[in-house]
Protein backbone atom coordinates (compact mmCIF):
# COMPACT_ATOMS: atom_id res chain seq x y z
CA UNK A 1 0.00 0.00 0.00
CA UNK A 2 2.00 3.37 -1.43
CA UNK A 3 1.39 6.07 1.51
CA UNK A 4 1.30 9.56 0.35
CA UNK A 5 4.13 11.96 1.95
CA UNK A 6 2.70 15.12 3.30
CA UNK A 7 2.45 18.20 1.19
CA UNK A 8 5.14 20.27 2.97
CA UNK A 9 7.55 17.06 3.21
CA UNK A 10 7.09 17.05 -1.09
CA UNK A 11 7.83 20.43 -1.10
CA UNK A 12 11.25 20.10 1.05
CA UNK A 13 12.19 17.41 -1.51
CA UNK A 14 11.57 19.13 -4.68
CA UNK A 15 13.62 22.18 -2.43
CA UNK A 16 16.82 20.61 -3.29
CA UNK A 17 18.46 22.61 -5.91
CA UNK A 18 17.25 19.49 -8.06
CA UNK A 19 17.77 21.45 -11.55
CA UNK A 20 17.15 24.82 -10.04
CA UNK A 21 13.53 23.88 -9.63
CA UNK A 22 12.43 27.14 -7.62
CA UNK A 23 10.97 30.24 -10.39
CA UNK A 24 10.24 33.77 -9.20
CA UNK A 25 7.32 33.76 -7.55
CA UNK A 26 5.89 37.13 -5.76
CA UNK A 27 7.06 34.68 -2.73
CA UNK A 28 10.32 34.35 -3.87
CA UNK A 29 10.81 38.33 -4.82
CA UNK A 30 9.16 39.11 -0.97
CA UNK A 31 11.90 37.03 0.08
CA UNK A 32 14.79 38.11 -1.82
CA UNK A 33 13.49 41.72 -0.74
CA UNK A 34 13.79 40.94 2.57
CA UNK A 35 17.15 39.46 2.26
CA UNK A 36 18.90 42.87 0.72
CA UNK A 37 17.02 45.33 3.55
CA UNK A 38 18.60 42.11 6.05
CA UNK A 39 22.07 43.43 4.37
CA UNK A 40 21.48 46.80 4.90
CA UNK A 41 20.46 46.79 8.42
CA UNK A 42 23.35 44.35 9.00
CA UNK A 43 25.98 47.24 7.75
CA UNK A 44 24.97 49.38 10.04
CA UNK A 45 24.40 46.90 12.86
CA UNK A 46 27.41 46.80 15.54
CA UNK A 47 27.24 43.53 17.99
CA UNK A 48 29.83 44.45 21.20
CA UNK A 49 31.06 41.25 22.85
CA UNK A 50 34.40 40.60 25.55
CA UNK A 51 36.09 37.49 25.56
CA UNK A 52 38.80 35.74 26.95
CA UNK A 53 42.09 36.06 25.19
CA UNK A 54 45.57 34.54 25.86
CA UNK A 55 48.53 37.60 25.50
CA UNK A 56 51.63 37.06 24.03
CA UNK A 57 53.11 37.84 27.41
CA UNK A 58 51.03 36.04 29.11
CA UNK A 59 54.04 34.21 31.87
CA UNK A 60 54.52 37.54 32.96
CA UNK A 61 51.26 37.76 34.85
CA UNK A 62 51.15 34.23 36.38
CA UNK A 63 52.50 35.42 40.09
CA UNK A 64 50.01 38.40 39.88
CA UNK A 65 46.86 38.64 41.45
CA UNK A 66 44.71 37.47 38.94
CA UNK A 67 41.49 39.71 39.99
CA UNK A 68 42.89 43.48 39.11
CA UNK A 69 41.14 45.14 37.13
CA UNK A 70 44.72 45.92 35.26
CA UNK A 71 44.81 41.83 34.76
CA UNK A 72 41.18 41.42 33.59
CA UNK A 73 41.26 44.12 31.18
CA UNK A 74 45.16 42.29 29.83
CA UNK A 75 42.76 38.91 29.31
CA UNK A 76 39.35 40.50 28.31
CA UNK A 77 39.05 41.75 24.56
CA UNK A 78 36.44 44.36 24.11
CA UNK A 79 35.25 43.53 20.61
CA UNK A 80 33.08 45.43 18.02
CA UNK A 81 31.46 43.05 15.33
CA UNK A 82 29.54 43.86 12.24
CA UNK A 83 27.71 41.39 11.04
CA UNK A 84 27.52 42.04 7.41
CA UNK A 85 29.31 38.25 6.26
CA UNK A 86 27.01 36.09 8.53
CA UNK A 87 24.28 37.90 6.69
CA UNK A 88 26.10 36.78 3.15
CA UNK A 89 26.26 33.40 4.45
CA UNK A 90 22.58 33.29 5.70
CA UNK A 91 21.34 34.83 2.24
CA UNK A 92 22.98 31.52 0.60
CA UNK A 93 21.26 29.60 2.72
CA UNK A 94 18.47 30.49 3.05
CA UNK A 95 17.93 31.69 -1.55
CA UNK A 96 20.19 29.79 -3.13
CA UNK A 97 22.75 29.91 -6.03
CA UNK A 98 20.82 31.95 -8.17
CA UNK A 99 18.62 34.62 -5.79
CA UNK A 100 21.14 35.07 -3.42
CA UNK A 101 23.18 36.18 -5.99
CA UNK A 102 20.35 39.02 -6.66
CA UNK A 103 19.86 39.93 -3.77
CA UNK A 104 23.44 41.08 -3.57
CA UNK A 105 23.73 42.46 -6.65
CA UNK A 106 20.49 44.85 -5.48
CA UNK A 107 22.73 45.62 -2.69
CA UNK A 108 25.50 47.40 -4.25
CA UNK A 109 23.47 48.57 -7.26
CA UNK A 110 21.27 50.56 -4.83
CA UNK A 111 24.72 51.73 -2.79
CA UNK A 112 26.43 52.34 -6.41
CA UNK A 113 23.46 54.45 -7.78
CA UNK A 114 20.80 55.14 -5.48
CA UNK A 115 21.44 55.52 -1.80
CA UNK A 116 24.51 55.15 0.46
CA UNK A 117 23.87 51.75 2.11
CA UNK A 118 27.56 51.11 2.18
CA UNK A 119 28.98 51.35 6.05
CA UNK A 120 31.19 54.63 4.72
CA UNK A 121 28.87 56.19 2.34
CA UNK A 122 27.84 55.17 -1.23
CA UNK A 123 27.90 56.30 -4.81
CA UNK A 124 30.06 55.52 -7.78
CA UNK A 125 32.69 56.95 -5.69
CA UNK A 126 33.05 54.29 -3.48
CA UNK A 127 34.39 52.22 -6.06
CA UNK A 128 38.15 53.90 -4.78
CA UNK A 129 37.49 53.15 -1.71
CA UNK A 130 39.72 50.55 0.43
CA UNK A 131 36.44 48.33 1.42
CA UNK A 132 34.50 48.07 -1.87
CA UNK A 133 36.71 44.74 -2.58
CA UNK A 134 35.20 43.17 0.11
CA UNK A 135 31.65 44.65 -0.58
CA UNK A 136 32.07 43.01 -4.60
CA UNK A 137 33.30 39.79 -3.07
CA UNK A 138 29.93 39.13 -1.81
CA UNK A 139 28.85 38.16 -5.22
CA UNK A 140 31.46 35.30 -5.91
CA UNK A 141 30.84 34.14 -1.77
CA UNK A 142 27.33 33.82 -2.19
CA UNK A 143 27.64 31.73 -5.82
CA UNK A 144 30.26 29.45 -4.50
CA UNK A 145 28.53 28.99 -1.01
CA UNK A 146 25.37 28.26 -2.49
CA UNK A 147 26.79 25.55 -4.71
CA UNK A 148 28.39 23.85 -2.25
CA UNK A 149 25.29 23.73 0.01
CA UNK A 150 23.14 22.31 -2.53
CA UNK A 151 24.40 19.09 -1.99
CA UNK A 152 23.18 19.03 1.54
CA UNK A 153 23.63 20.46 4.34
CA UNK A 154 26.12 18.09 6.56
CA UNK A 155 28.17 19.30 8.74
CA UNK A 156 31.24 19.11 6.43
CA UNK A 157 29.07 21.16 3.95
CA UNK A 158 28.11 23.92 6.34
CA UNK A 159 31.82 24.13 7.52
CA UNK A 160 32.99 24.25 3.85
CA UNK A 161 30.98 26.77 2.65
CA UNK A 162 31.65 28.64 5.34
CA UNK A 163 35.53 28.09 4.74
CA UNK A 164 35.46 29.14 1.24
CA UNK A 165 32.79 32.37 1.18
CA UNK A 166 34.73 34.02 4.27
CA UNK A 167 38.46 33.04 2.40
CA UNK A 168 37.21 34.53 -1.23
CA UNK A 169 35.50 37.89 0.24
CA UNK A 170 38.97 38.43 2.45
CA UNK A 171 41.11 37.36 -0.82
CA UNK A 172 39.54 39.69 -3.06
CA UNK A 173 39.02 42.52 -0.42
CA UNK A 174 43.27 42.34 0.09
CA UNK A 175 43.47 42.43 -3.32
CA UNK A 176 41.22 45.05 -3.90
CA UNK A 177 42.97 47.13 -0.99
CA UNK A 178 46.41 46.40 -2.54
CA UNK A 179 45.03 47.54 -5.88
CA UNK A 180 43.52 50.75 -4.58
CA UNK A 181 46.50 51.58 -2.59
CA UNK A 182 48.99 51.24 -5.42
CA UNK A 183 46.90 53.56 -7.59
CA UNK A 184 46.67 56.31 -4.94
CA UNK A 185 50.13 55.84 -4.38
CA UNK A 186 49.11 55.14 -0.30
CA UNK A 187 51.98 54.53 2.25
CA UNK A 188 52.15 50.49 3.13
CA UNK A 189 52.24 51.53 6.78
CA UNK A 190 48.94 52.77 6.25
CA UNK A 191 47.80 49.77 3.81
CA UNK A 192 48.91 46.87 6.08
CA UNK A 193 46.59 48.94 9.16
CA UNK A 194 43.56 48.80 7.02
CA UNK A 195 44.24 45.51 5.83
CA UNK A 196 44.68 43.60 9.73
CA UNK A 197 42.04 45.69 10.61
CA UNK A 198 39.54 44.70 8.19
CA UNK A 199 41.31 40.44 7.64
CA UNK A 200 42.99 39.96 11.03
CA UNK A 201 40.93 38.33 13.81
CA UNK A 202 38.04 39.30 12.18
CA UNK A 203 38.26 36.75 9.82
CA UNK A 204 38.01 33.82 12.92
CA UNK A 205 34.74 35.85 14.56
CA UNK A 206 33.50 35.67 10.39
CA UNK A 207 34.20 32.24 10.33
CA UNK A 208 32.27 31.50 13.76
CA UNK A 209 29.60 33.25 13.28
CA UNK A 210 28.90 32.74 9.16
CA UNK A 211 28.61 28.48 10.51
CA UNK A 212 25.93 30.00 12.46
CA UNK A 213 23.91 32.06 10.02
CA UNK A 214 24.05 29.12 7.91
CA UNK A 215 21.91 26.98 10.17
CA UNK A 216 19.65 29.61 10.96
CA UNK A 217 19.22 30.20 7.19
CA UNK A 218 18.67 26.36 6.54
CA UNK A 219 15.71 26.64 9.32
CA UNK A 220 13.88 29.42 8.04
CA UNK A 221 13.74 28.24 4.96
CA UNK A 222 12.60 25.15 6.02
CA UNK A 223 9.57 27.01 8.00
CA UNK A 224 8.82 30.40 5.86
CA UNK A 225 10.10 30.00 2.38
CA UNK A 226 8.70 26.50 1.85
CA UNK A 227 5.59 27.32 2.91
CA UNK A 228 5.37 31.04 0.16
CA UNK A 229 7.01 29.17 -2.28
Amino acid sequence: MKIDKPEIVKKENVFKYNGEPVKMTLGTLILTCFCVLLLIVATFTQLSFTHFIIPGDFLNYINTDGISTDVKQHFFKYYRYIPQIPVILFIAAFLGKIFGVIAVFVYIAIGLFVYPVFALGGGLKYLLDYNFGYIFAYIPAVFFAASILRNGFSVKNILQAAFVAVLTIHFIGILYTLLIGAISHTSNTLLLGWIIAQSGVKILYDYMFSVVAILVGEFSKRFLWIIMC
